[in-house]
């Protein structure tokens, strides 16, 4: 093929990618489904795609901009898990050593009785038999009655009192025989912070998002005026995210508490697993850093260990096709999972309303922020975008 022709083809498929996904974006914008969003796609490690549209706060009329600073939710879980694998590859932790190296103190046992074996492996793959009280089915499960925080709450404790709470429910399975998705990673946040020797704030500056330049992430907001507004999804339109709100994720389950304040608290606990902020920009900066393994985080060994599905082959509630690796979803099976995703595609999502995933075969990520629960991580949009971006690639 000739340069030109290649060129050509290049300038097609991105004009392709373009329409596909502004069309994509504005029908969920149109209909109501989303009040505000950034899309980024890379492609062999280029952006083919930056775009900011609706609005980042709809009574102020603010627009929505590229470098809006959004509430991550479990978009902190990569982040997170990222600074412990910088700490595995400096041999500061070990994947597979007993957890109470670190937190001797904490000590959860199971329904019999006896204290288990956890590992720091275990608690990135989410196989440590922890649980989340948004997940159970009333305010009267045992994490509600223990006043555990899903990390997103006014919780009102330090990390301390978050983990001896954590610790005082017994374990809903033998570590290693199950996957169920937990506070694992806030727990994780404790061991980065022991084995650091630093606040996990800090801890995470010095060891993933300074070295990545990813600025404007932190568990702390101080401009609130590159926040974007929380809204959740309601008819005709969605409502504004109240303080205190509950809404519930799957059916069946009691939901998260919600505190939007909560970012500008310094003074909350730092969850690993759901109080980071940031930007689109910044989590791409993430993501292709792993992708391209080039040494700049992580040694390629370690984010190939990342990548591989850690469960023993559990299936993921409601995600048939998936497994789950150190810090995301791993896609086992395409056709069971009914996506046009290659194998070993990685994805996850947070709560606030993002989806993002990366597809090593294709040398793709995506990544979508949006201000709209539950549309923005499980909704229509999700899948939409990701098929348009799909059928772009094969147009071409």
């Amino acid at each position: 093929m000739s340069d030109s022709t290649l060129a050509w083809r290049q300038e097609a498929g991105a004009a392709c990618l373009s329409e596909c996904v502004d069309t994509v974006v504005q029908q969920a914008l149109d209909e109501r489904r989303l009040v505000g969003a950034v899309v980024l796609v890379a492609r062999d490690g280029e952006l083919v795609y930056r775009k900011a549209a609706g609005l980042a706060d709809r009574e102020g009329q603010r627009p929505m901009a590229v470098d809006t600073v959004f509430r991550l939710a479990s978009v902190s879980k990569p982040i997170v898990s990222a600074a412990a694998l910088v700490l595995v590859a400096r041999g500061q932790i070990d994947f597979d050593a007993s957890l109470d190296r670190w937190l001797p103190e904490f000590r959860p046992r199971l329904a019999d009785g006896r204290v288990p074996r956890i590992s720091i492996r275990q608690l990135l793959s989410h196989t440590a038999g922890l649980g989340y009280r948004f997940l159970e089915a009333d305010d009267d499960g045992p994490y509600a009655r223990a006043g555990v925080s899903d990390g997103m709450d006014e919780a009102g404790i330090d990390l301390d009192e978050s983990l001896r709470r954590i610790a005082s429910v017994p374990l809903l399975y033998e570590p290693g025989t199950g996957w169920g998705y937990s506070v694992a990673i806030d727990v994780l946040g404790a061991v980065i912070e022991r084995a650091h020797g630093a606040a996990l704030g800090e801890a995470v500056r010095q060891l993933v998002t300074g070295p990545l330049g990813m600025v404007d992430t932190d568990f702390v907001v101080r401009d609130a005026q590159r926040l974007a507004t929380a809204y959740v999804n309601d008819r005709p339109r969605p409502h504004r995210l109240r303080e205190g709100e509950i809404a519930p994720v799957f059916d069946g389950t009691v939901g998260i508490r919600y505190s939007p304040a909560r970012i500008f608290d310094s003074q909350a606990f730092p969850s690993g697993g759901a109080g980071m902020a940031g930007t689109a920009e910044d989590l791409m900066r993430l993501l292709e850093a792993l992708r391209q393994r080039n040494g700049k985080l992580l040694p390629a060994e370690l984010v190939a260990e990342m990548a591989r599905d850690q469960t023993g082959g559990c299936e993921l509630p409601g995600a048939p096709g998936f497994g789950f690796g150190l810090g995301f979803s791993v896609l086992r099976d395409p056709a069971r999972a009914a996506s046009p995703e290659s194998a070993g595609t990685w994805r996850w999502g947070g709560a606030y309303g993002h989806a993002w995933f990366v597809d090593p075969l294709q040398r793709l990520s995506v990544v979508a922020l949006t201000n709209t629960l539950y549309e923005g991580m499980t909704g229509r949009f999700v899948n939409d975008l990701r098929d348009a971006i799909y059928g772009a690639l094969e147009s071409v």
